[in-house]
């Protein structure tokens, strides 16, 4: 069995989380997901933050800290252990979402408390615990 890693940033404006829409036909598509992906070879998971919200977002930010962690199966059914790690995360400067249409379709800010609206993959609901 193989391990896979995953870093997701959780940016938080005006008490409201950002939340990123993956696009039809994609790997979970219309599924929501705070922006992140995956560690590449050699990348710090705190690396990949920073990388996957400019590349997804096109925001420019800096990690403060860990607000937590999960580990699964893969859920295609391959044999892979998912392991992703959600940190929150700061802007560098005020900026506009720009996403990147060949991964998502849409993006939404939303407080913790509402988020029960949404397809959310448990790792995400954990880091919107206090």
């Amino acid at each position: 069995m193989t391990d896979k890693y995953l870093a997701y940033g959780r940016l938080t404006r005006d008490g409201k989380v950002l939340f990123v829409r993956r696009r039809p036909g994609s790997f979970l598509g219309g599924h929501w997901e705070m922006p992140g992906g995956t560690v590449e070879p050699g990348e710090a998971p705190e690396e990949t933050v920073v990388r996957e919200v400019a590349e997804e977002t096109g925001l420019t930010v800096r990690v403060a800290k860990e607000c937590g962690s999960h580990s699964w199966d893969d859920v295609a059914g391959r044999p892979m252990r998912i392991h992703a790690v959600v940190y929150s995360i700061t802007e560098g400067g005020p900026g506009a979402v720009v996403l990147n249409p060949d991964e998502h379709d849409e993006f939404a800010w939303y407080r913790p408390e509402e988020t029960t609206v949404l397809d959310l993959a448990e790792h995400f609901r954990q880091a919107l615990e206090p």
